[in-house]
């Protein structure tokens, strides 16, 4: 299958493109700038220049291409709501050109804030009116001809220095001088190793059903001290509770997620794609010296 990826040079994305590759299909990759285009080159994969916001270069992508892998954001979190409409836009742009076409087309989605304080799964409904839209963009055209999924991202690391939002706090503990977690930091995040990830898009694509989110879980909560106190080790600094009422000065913009308590389960997507996490845990990966010092 020649499959059109955006973001196929970022993090989850060069994983992607590189687990697809192997396994026989054909990755034709969005590229922003020449860097992109010549790691892409590197894993074999063909070029097809253009952005998020050239929403052309994103409708002949798709429209030449036999299904399509959405990985691309914008990863400003001060800028979230604009990245927010910038993706909708890109997904409403690709999903145009497939409308009746039956192609997969995959969005990328999380699963934090599907169900904040219980354990999330897969046939909960994604939180209406969330900045990030992709979800209820893409999910739409199943029901005009597209085989439209989504799979729904925890935290996803993998030995680069990247962790998703605990990059985030990272930052924050650098900054601050002390590594925190909200009040007895017992609330949660799921996690997965990125090469467990790329697989799952790779299932998903060959055979996953229309109108389905899936969730790319490993692990399907750690508690934000424990993740608080990796980071004071890296670091070599003090692991501190922030009282709740202290969350919004001490953690920024960062607030929004540290407190939250998201776990996930993958139980439906093991069984509907026969997929399995297979790598290192998160805590045992990030705890590795060095992880973050690229």
């Amino acid at each position: 299958m020649r499959v059109f990826v955006t973001g196929a040079a970022g993090f989850i994305g060069t994983a992607t493109t590189r687990e697809l590759i192997a396994n026989g299909h054909h990755v034709v990759g969005l590229a922003r700038s020449d860097a992109n285009a010549e790691a892409l080159r590197k894993m074999g994969a063909d070029i097809h220049r253009g952005s998020l916001e050239d929403l052309e270069s994103l409708r002949s992508g798709a429209k030449k291409t036999d299904g399509t892998i959405h990985l691309a954001f914008i990863h400003d979190f001060a800028k979230f709501a604009e990245n927010g409409q910038i993706d909708k836009r890109a997904i409403e742009a690709m999903g145009s050109v497939l409308e009746g076409t039956n192609k997969p087309f995959l969005v990328t989605s999380g699963t934090l804030l599907v169900s904040p304080g219980r354990l999330a799964t897969e046939e909960d409904a994604a939180m209406p009116g969330l900045p990030r839209e992709s979800e209820t963009a893409g999910l739409a055209f199943a029901a005009r001809g597209v085989r439209t999924m989504a799979v729904r991202l925890p935290q996803v690391h993998g030995g680069d220095g990247k962790c998703g939002l605990v990059n985030l706090l990272l930052a924050v503990a650098q900054a601050k001088g002390v590594s925190g977690y909200v009040g007895d930091g017992a609330n949660r995040w799921s996690g997965a190793h990125r090469l467990d990830v790329a697989r799952l898009y790779r299932l998903a694509l060959e055979k996953g059903t229309a109108g389905r989110s899936f969730h790319a879980v490993a692990d399907e909560g750690v508690a934000l001290r424990e993740i608080a106190e990796v980071l004071g080790r890296q670091l070599k600094l003090p692991v501190a509770s922030i009282p709740q009422e202290n969350a919004a000065e001490h953690f920024g913009m960062t607030a929004m997620f540290a407190g939250i308590d998201g776990p996930a389960s993958s139980a439906l997507t093991q069984a509907w794609l026969g997929w399995e996490p297979h790598e290192i845990g998160m805590i045992a990966d990030i705890g590795r010296p060095g992880y973050f010092a690229n």
